[in-house]
Protein backbone atom coordinates (compact mmCIF):
# COMPACT_ATOMS: atom_id res chain seq x y z
CA UNK A 1 0.00 0.00 0.00
CA UNK A 2 1.68 3.27 -1.01
CA UNK A 3 2.03 6.37 0.42
CA UNK A 4 2.37 9.04 -2.25
CA UNK A 5 3.89 13.05 -1.50
CA UNK A 6 2.21 16.11 -3.20
CA UNK A 7 3.11 19.74 -2.91
CA UNK A 8 1.28 22.59 -2.39
CA UNK A 9 2.76 25.82 -3.98
CA UNK A 10 0.32 27.86 -2.32
CA UNK A 11 1.48 27.39 1.27
CA UNK A 12 4.55 25.46 0.38
CA UNK A 13 3.87 22.19 2.34
CA UNK A 14 4.78 18.72 1.24
CA UNK A 15 1.36 16.06 2.47
CA UNK A 16 1.20 12.43 2.48
CA UNK A 17 -1.28 10.66 1.22
CA UNK A 18 -2.12 6.98 1.88
CA UNK A 19 -3.66 4.72 -1.15
CA UNK A 20 -4.95 1.34 -0.45
CA UNK A 21 -4.05 0.57 -4.26
CA UNK A 22 -1.29 1.98 -6.63
CA UNK A 23 -2.75 5.30 -7.98
CA UNK A 24 -0.93 7.56 -10.12
CA UNK A 25 -3.76 9.64 -11.88
CA UNK A 26 -5.45 10.99 -8.84
CA UNK A 27 -4.44 14.29 -8.04
CA UNK A 28 -5.71 15.47 -4.64
CA UNK A 29 -6.80 18.73 -3.59
CA UNK A 30 -4.65 20.81 -1.09
CA UNK A 31 -5.94 19.48 2.79
CA UNK A 32 -4.83 22.99 3.79
CA UNK A 33 -6.32 25.47 1.05
CA UNK A 34 -8.67 23.09 -0.23
CA UNK A 35 -9.10 24.28 -3.61
CA UNK A 36 -5.66 23.94 -5.09
CA UNK A 37 -4.84 20.76 -6.70
CA UNK A 38 -1.45 19.45 -5.33
CA UNK A 39 1.70 18.55 -7.43
CA UNK A 40 2.86 14.89 -7.36
CA UNK A 41 6.54 14.66 -5.92
CA UNK A 42 8.78 11.79 -6.80
CA UNK A 43 9.54 10.64 -3.72
CA UNK A 44 12.87 8.86 -2.02
CA UNK A 45 12.73 5.03 -1.06
CA UNK A 46 12.58 4.69 2.63
CA UNK A 47 16.33 3.08 4.17
CA UNK A 48 16.69 2.06 7.98
CA UNK A 49 19.32 4.57 8.51
CA UNK A 50 18.02 5.22 12.30
CA UNK A 51 17.36 8.58 11.38
CA UNK A 52 14.47 10.67 11.29
CA UNK A 53 13.24 12.60 7.77
CA UNK A 54 14.57 16.03 9.22
CA UNK A 55 17.78 14.94 9.85
CA UNK A 56 18.46 13.60 6.84
CA UNK A 57 17.12 16.61 5.01
CA UNK A 58 19.63 19.15 7.27
CA UNK A 59 22.25 16.80 5.93
CA UNK A 60 21.98 17.00 2.51
CA UNK A 61 19.49 14.57 1.47
CA UNK A 62 18.55 14.12 -1.98
CA UNK A 63 16.45 17.13 -2.79
CA UNK A 64 12.62 17.00 -3.80
CA UNK A 65 12.90 16.59 -7.78
CA UNK A 66 10.32 17.93 -10.00
CA UNK A 67 9.09 14.57 -11.64
CA UNK A 68 7.99 16.10 -15.28
CA UNK A 69 11.32 17.44 -15.01
CA UNK A 70 12.72 14.33 -14.81
CA UNK A 71 10.96 12.30 -17.44
CA UNK A 72 12.03 14.39 -19.73
CA UNK A 73 15.84 14.13 -18.21
CA UNK A 74 15.48 10.65 -18.24
CA UNK A 75 14.40 10.28 -22.01
CA UNK A 76 17.05 13.11 -23.40
CA UNK A 77 19.71 10.88 -21.71
CA UNK A 78 18.46 7.84 -22.89
CA UNK A 79 18.71 9.46 -26.71
CA UNK A 80 21.79 11.11 -25.78
CA UNK A 81 23.69 7.96 -24.34
CA UNK A 82 23.00 6.03 -27.85
CA UNK A 83 24.67 8.23 -30.04
CA UNK A 84 27.56 8.86 -27.43
CA UNK A 85 31.26 7.97 -28.31
CA UNK A 86 32.25 5.85 -25.52
CA UNK A 87 35.78 6.68 -25.82
CA UNK A 88 35.54 10.80 -25.57
CA UNK A 89 35.11 11.87 -22.03
CA UNK A 90 34.12 15.39 -22.86
CA UNK A 91 30.88 13.95 -24.51
CA UNK A 92 29.74 12.04 -21.19
CA UNK A 93 30.58 15.65 -19.24
CA UNK A 94 28.27 17.22 -21.70
CA UNK A 95 25.65 14.87 -20.87
CA UNK A 96 26.05 15.11 -16.99
CA UNK A 97 25.56 19.14 -17.66
CA UNK A 98 22.84 18.41 -19.39
CA UNK A 99 20.91 16.13 -17.25
CA UNK A 100 22.10 18.86 -14.62
CA UNK A 101 20.12 21.37 -16.53
CA UNK A 102 17.25 19.52 -16.95
CA UNK A 103 16.47 18.68 -13.69
CA UNK A 104 17.28 21.99 -12.03
CA UNK A 105 19.82 20.72 -9.60
CA UNK A 106 23.68 21.55 -9.57
CA UNK A 107 26.77 19.06 -9.33
CA UNK A 108 28.25 19.55 -5.88
CA UNK A 109 31.91 20.71 -5.77
CA UNK A 110 33.73 17.62 -6.61
CA UNK A 111 31.47 16.19 -9.43
CA UNK A 112 31.90 19.89 -10.99
CA UNK A 113 35.63 19.65 -10.73
CA UNK A 114 35.23 16.08 -12.06
CA UNK A 115 32.94 16.88 -14.96
CA UNK A 116 35.45 20.14 -15.61
CA UNK A 117 38.31 17.89 -15.93
CA UNK A 118 36.16 15.72 -18.23
CA UNK A 119 35.54 18.43 -20.45
CA UNK A 120 39.12 19.14 -21.29
CA UNK A 121 39.53 15.57 -22.20
CA UNK A 122 41.33 14.03 -19.10
CA UNK A 123 40.98 9.98 -18.97
CA UNK A 124 37.89 9.30 -16.21
CA UNK A 125 39.82 6.49 -14.46
CA UNK A 126 42.74 8.85 -13.92
CA UNK A 127 39.77 10.94 -12.35
CA UNK A 128 38.24 8.79 -10.22
CA UNK A 129 41.40 7.07 -8.86
CA UNK A 130 42.80 11.00 -7.63
CA UNK A 131 38.94 11.91 -6.49
CA UNK A 132 37.55 8.75 -5.67
CA UNK A 133 37.46 9.68 -2.06
CA UNK A 134 36.06 13.07 -2.23
CA UNK A 135 33.13 11.79 -4.92
CA UNK A 136 32.24 8.90 -2.66
CA UNK A 137 31.91 11.20 -0.17
CA UNK A 138 29.35 14.10 -1.43
CA UNK A 139 26.01 14.02 -3.04
CA UNK A 140 26.06 14.37 -6.80
CA UNK A 141 23.77 16.62 -7.06
CA UNK A 142 22.50 19.52 -4.64
CA UNK A 143 19.96 21.90 -4.51
CA UNK A 144 20.58 25.50 -5.27
CA UNK A 145 20.16 28.11 -2.44
CA UNK A 146 17.32 29.58 -2.42
CA UNK A 147 16.88 33.46 -1.97
CA UNK A 148 14.42 35.88 -0.39
CA UNK A 149 14.27 37.36 -4.15
CA UNK A 150 11.59 35.54 -5.96
CA UNK A 151 12.27 31.80 -4.81
CA UNK A 152 10.54 30.03 -1.78
CA UNK A 153 12.11 28.62 0.95
CA UNK A 154 12.12 24.68 1.94
CA UNK A 155 8.22 23.46 1.97
CA UNK A 156 6.97 22.49 5.70
CA UNK A 157 6.32 19.11 5.59
CA UNK A 158 2.95 17.99 7.42
CA UNK A 159 3.06 15.01 9.28
CA UNK A 160 -0.34 13.82 8.89
CA UNK A 161 -1.18 10.86 6.50
CA UNK A 162 -4.29 11.87 4.39
CA UNK A 163 -6.27 9.43 2.53
CA UNK A 164 -5.98 9.67 -1.47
Amino acid sequence: MPIYEFYCHKCNTVYNFFSRSVNTEKIPLCPTCKDVPLKRKVSLFAAITGKGRDEADEEGGMPPIDESKMERAMAMLASEAGKMNDDDPRQAARLMRKLSEATGLRMGAGMEEALSRMERGEDPDRIEAEMGDLLEGEEPFVMEERSSAGRKEKPSVDTTLYEL
